[in-house]
C-alpha cells in the first residue's frame, strides 16, 4: 500500500496503562512508544503482532499486542481507526495476566476501568497479619473491653462492612471488586489492594471511607467530581462513547501522549484527576479560589488554568495573562514548569514574575516616584531595633512592630494616626490598648523618617505604593470608558495621549499560586490590574501552609470567591499516608482561615501513596545530631542509591546551615551540600540541599531530614514571653510555628526523618521520645546502620 493510502489510526492511552508504564520503567515507555508510532502510522502493518482476545460488547473489541522485549499490552478497539491502550504487563506471564483482566465502563464517571480480580483475590484477600497470635491478642483485648466472653474468638470484621454493595457502586466503586473487598479485614490487606493500580475513582472512594468520611461527604467531595456531564448519559455498553471521554485517556492529543508516555503524574501529567481538570477548564462569572493541602496539585491546576486561558485568547503578541506567586524562586519554578507544559508558544502570552518584582516594576515605571532601594528582611529588622533604642520604647520587639506595620497599618490603609487609632478590624493580630497604639504610631513615624532620610524603602512599602498607583490608573481608565460611552463610543486619542491614560488595565486574567502568603497590598494591586469580569482572578493556596502573618479577607478587597467559586482539592499525590498522618498531627486542633472570613480544614484530605512511617532520632547535643544526620544521608546514598540532590535538611537558621554543611563535607563523609537561599539553588548539582523551613516552601524531595525539632527551638523559646503578657500573640506565633513544621514535613515524598537534641518539641507525638532511636549508636565506632529499610 502506498504511503498516501495508509490508514492513520488514533491511539489513546488510558490512565491505568500510564501508571503501568511508570511502574515498569523506561523500557516499557520505549516499547509502548515504538508500538504506538507504528500503529498510528499503519494499522495494517503485518509486523504489528495484534491478536483478538474477546468482544467487549456491541461496539468494542479487546485485543492483545506484543510490544517487544517481553512487554505486552491490552487494547480496546471501538471504531475502525481508534484504539485505547488499557494495560501493560511484562514477562513470561504477561499474556495470561492481560487475558484475565476485567474491563468495564463505570456507571458514575463513564470511564473505562480495568481490574485484575483473580490477582486481588490471590495476593490481597489471602494476605494475613504477620502474627496470628498478635491478631488473636488484639481480638481478645477488644472482647475484654466490650465485656464479652473472651474464650470465643471474634471473627474479623470487614473494613468496609458498614457500606452495602449498592451504596459503594453509587459512590463509584467498580462492581467486580466487591467480592474481594468484602474479605478485606486488615489495613495490610487494604494497603496491598491499593498497590494493584485500581481505577482512580474506586481508590479515591475507598481511601476516603477508610479515613472515616461519611458517605454523604464522599458523594459530595469525590463522586460528584467524577460524574459524567449532565448531557452525557452513561451507557455501560457504549464503548465508543466511553473511549472518547477524557477520563478514559491520558490525553486526547496523540503527540502530547507520545511525549509523556511513561512519565509519572508528578512529571507533567497530561491527564488530570477529574476534580483538577474541571477546575482548570471551568468558566467562572468572576474570580475563583482553589484550596487544598500539600501535594494535592494546586500548582498543577494553576498551570493548566493558564494554558486554558491562553488557548481562549484571540490571536496576538501581547501577554494578557499574569502568573504570579510570592517569591522569585517559586516564580522561576513556575516558568520552567509552564515551559514544559506548553513550550515557548505558551510562554509568549504569559507574564510570569513574583508579586514583589511586579510591584517594583509598577513603581519604577510611574513618573515622579523614587522610593529608594529596598532593604532586605534582615536590614529592615535591624532598623526597627535602632528606632526602638532611639525612642526609648524598647518594650515593643522588632518582630511585632514589623508585623503591625505590614499587616495592620499598610494592609488597611492607615495613612494617619487618627485612622490607626480608630481601627477596629485587627483580624490575625493581637489586641493592644489605645496607649500602645500611640506608642506604635510614634515608632512607625520614626521608622519611616529614617527610611526617607537614607533614601531606602521596604518591599512592603513598594507593594503599598504599587497598589495605589494601579488603583489610580484603574479609576482613570474607568472614567475614560464612561466618558467614551457618553459620547457614543468615540476613541478620544488626543485626550488619552495628553493625559497618559490606559484604556484598559494591564491584564485580562490573573492566576496566583501560594495565595495565602500575599499581603493585602498585593491583592489591592492585583485587583486593579485586571478588569472585573469572567475568569478575572484565579488563585490557589492553603492557609495551613501560611508562613507569613498575612491575614486577608478577599471579599473586602474586591475579590469575591464565596459559594461555587470556592473549591477544595483533597487528594495528595506526593506524600505517603504515613507521613501525611504524622504531619497532620502538627496542626490538629488549630483553626485556619479560608482567605474569606471563614474556616478551612483538612477534612477529607487523603493520600494515594503508602510507605514508611516517619523516623525519630534523639541526640544528646547538636554535634552528635549533625553527625547522625550525615551518617543517615551517606547510608541512603551509598546503600540505596538516593541522589544527594533528592535529599534535604531543614535547620533552624543560617548559622546552623553552615555548621551542617561543614559536618557533611568533613571526613569520613565528604558529602556535597548547597544552601537554599532566597533565589533557590542554581543548576542541578548533585548535592544535599540545606535550608530553613521558610526555604522549603514550594519544593519537594525524596527524603527530608528535619533537624533541631527540640524543645525551645520549635517553637522558639522567645514566644514564651508572650504566654501570659499577650496570649493572642502567643497563640498566633505558635500557630505559625506549627505551619512551618507542617510545610517542611510535607515536602517529603518517600521518607521523613525527624531529629532533635535534648528534649523533643511539644509539637511531636506524645510517644516520640519513647519510640525514638538513639543517635549515638550511629556515630560510635562500628555502630550499626539505621536499619530503616529506606529503599
Amino acid at each position: 500500500m502506498s504511503a498516501a493510502g495508509k490508514i492513520r489510526t488514533r491511539v489513546a492511552v488510558a490512565p491505568q496503562a500510564h501508571e503501568d508504564m511508570r511502574r515498569l520503567g523506561g523500557s516499557a515507555k520505549d516499547a509502548v512508544g515504538d508500538f504506538v508510532h507504528r500503529l498510528r502510522a499503519d494499522r495494517t502493518n503485518r509486523a504489528l503482532r495484534i491478536t483478538q482476545l474477546r468482544s467487549a460488547g456491541d461496539n468494542g473489541q479487546l485485543s492483545l499486542a506484543v510490544l517487544g522485549g517481553q512487554h505486552m499490552a491490552l487494547l480496546l478497539e471501538t471504531e475502525e481507526n481508534r484504539f485505547t491502550l488499557l494495560a501493560v504487563r511484562y514477562g513470561e506471564r504477561a499474556h495470561d495476566q492481560l487475558a484475565r483482566l476485567t474491563v468495564a465502563i463505570n456507571t458514575v464517571s463513564g470511564a473505562i476501568e480495568v481490574v485484575d480480580q483473580s490477582e486481588v483475590s490471590a495476593n490481597v484477600v489471602a494476605l494475613r497479619e504477620p502474627s496470628g497470635d498478635a491478631g488473636a491478642a488484639a481480638a481478645g483485648e477488644q472482647q475484654a473491653d466490650s465485656g464479652r466472653d473472651t474464650s470465643t474468638p471474634v471473627p474479623p470484621v470487614p473494613l468496609f462492612g458498614g457500606h452495602d454493595d449498592a451504596a459503594l457502586i453509587r459512590l463509584g466503586v467498580v462492581p467486580t471488586l466487591l467480592p474481594a473487598l468484602r474479605n478485606i479485614t486488615t489495613d495490610a490487606q487494604f494497603t496491598a489492594l491499593l498497590s494493584h493500580n485500581l481505577p482512580e475513582l474506586t481508590r479515591d472512594v475507598l481511601l476516603a471511607l477508610r479515613g472515616g468520611a461519611e458517605q454523604d461527604h464522599v458523594r459530595r467531595d469525590i463522586t460528584r467530581q467524577w460524574e459524567a456531564d449532565d448531557i452525557d448519559v452513561v451507557d455501560p455498553h457504549d464503548w465508543v462513547r466511553a473511549a472518547r471521554r477524557p477520563v478514559s485517556q491520558v490525553s486526547t492529543d496523540d503527540d502530547a501522549v507520545l511525549g509523556a508516555l511513561g512519565e509519572g503524574f508528578d512529571a507533567w501529567r497530561l491527564f488530570l484527576h477529574p476534580e483538577q481538570r474541571r477546575l482548570a477548564t471551568t468558566g467562572f462569572k468572576g474570580s475563583a479560589k482553589v484550596t487544598g493541602g500539600p501535594g494535592t496539585g494546586k500548582t498543577v491546576v494553576a498551570l493548566h488554568r493558564v494554558r486554558h486561558l491562553v488557548d481562549s485568547l484571540p490571536p496576538g503578541h501581547n501577554r494578557p495573562v499574569l502568573l504570579t506567586t510570592y517569591n522569585t524562586n517559586l516564580a522561576e519554578d513556575l516558568r520552567h514548569r509552564l515551559s514544559q507544559l506548553g513550550g515557548e508558544e505558551l510562554l509568549r502570552r504569559v507574564d510570569i514574575k513574583s508579586v514583589d518584582r511586579l510591584a517594583r516594576e509598577v513603581v519604577e515605571q510611574a513618573p515622579g516616584i523614587d522610593l529608594g532601594l529596598p532593604l532586605d528582611d534582615e536590614a529592615a529588622m535591624n532598623l526597627w531595633h535602632e528606632v526602638r533604642t532611639e525612642t526609648g520604647l524598647v518594650q515593643y520587639d522588632a518582630d511585632f512592630l514589623d508585623a503591625e506595620f505590614k499587616h495592620v497599618i499598610l494592609a488597611q490603609g492607615c495613612g494617619t494616626r487618627h485612622l490607626y487609632m480608630r481601627l477596629s478590624d485587627r483580624r490575625g493580630r493581637p489586641r493592644i490598648t489605645r496607649a500602645e497604639r500611640a506608642d506604635v504610631w510614634t515608632l512607625v513615624e520614626a521608622y519611616r523618617a529614617r527610611l526617607s532620610a537614607s533614601r531606602r524603602t521596604t518591599y512592603a512599602l513598594i507593594a503599598d505604593q504599587a497598589a495605589r498607583i494601579e488603583q489610580s490608573h484603574l479609576a482613570r481608565a474607568e472614567e475614560q470608558a464612561h466618558y467614551k460611552d457618553e459620547l457614543g463610543g468615540l476613541d478620544l486619542i488626543h485626550r488619552e495621549a495628553s493625559r497618559g491614560m490606559w484604556l484598559t488595565p494591564r491584564y485580562r486574567h490573573v492566576v496566583v499560586d501560594e495565595a495565602q502568603d500575599l499581603s493585602a497590598s498585593h491583592w489591592r494591586m492585583l485587583r486593579a490590574m485586571v478588569p472585573r469580569g469572567p475568569n478575572d482572578i484565579f488563585l490557589v493556596g492553603d492557609a495551613h501552609q501560611r508562613i507569613y502573618a498575612h491575614h486577608v479577607i478577599l471579599g473586602r478587597l474586591g475579590i469575591e470567591t464565596r459559594g461555587r467559586a470556592a473549591r477544595r482539592l483533597t487528594l495528595n499525590y506526593r506524600t505517603t499516608r504515613e507521613i501525611l498522618r504524622s504531619a497532620g498531627g502538627l496542626v490538629t486542633g488549630e483553626t485556619f482561615d479560608d482567605l474569606d472570613g471563614g474556616d478551612d480544614s483538612l477534612q477529607g484530605y487523603r493520600s494515594v501513596l503508602t510507605g514508611m512511617a516517619p523516623q525519630f532520632w534523639r541526640a544528646p547535643d547538636w554535634h552528635t545530631e549533625m553527625r547522625a544526620v550525615a551518617t543517615l544521608i551517606q547510608e541512603r546514598h551509598d546503600n540505596y542509591g538516593t541522589p544527594y540532590r533528592a535529599m534535604a535538611i531543614s535547620v533552624p537558621d543560617g548559622t546552623a546551615a553552615a555548621q551542617m554543611a561543614g559536618m557533611l563535607a568533613r571526613a569520613p563523609f565528604g558529602i556535597p551540600a548547597v544552601e537554599l537561599g532566597r533565589g533557590g539553588v542554581r543548576g542541578d548539582r548533585d548535592a544535599v540541599r540545606i535550608g530553613t523551613m521558610y526555604r522549603f516552601k514550594g519544593l519537594e524531595f525524596q527524603r527530608v531530614f528535619l533537624t533541631s525539632v527540640s524543645d525551645g527551638q520549635i517553637p522558639h523559646q522567645r514566644i514564651e514571653q508572650h504566654r501570659l503578657a499577650n496570649p493572642d500573640r502567643y497563640r498566633q506565633e505558635e500557630q505559625r510555628a506549627r505551619s512551618l513544621v507542617f510545610v517542611a514535613a510535607t515536602r517529603a515524598r518517600d521518607e521523613l526523618v525527624i531529629t532533635w537534641n535534648g528534649r523533643p518539641s511539644r509539637f511531636l507525638p506524645e510517644d516520640a521520645a519513647r519510640t525514638a532511636r538513639n543517635a549515638t549508636t550511629l556515630v560510635s565506632p562500628g555502630g550499626p546502620p539505621s536499619g530503616s529499610a529506606a529503599a
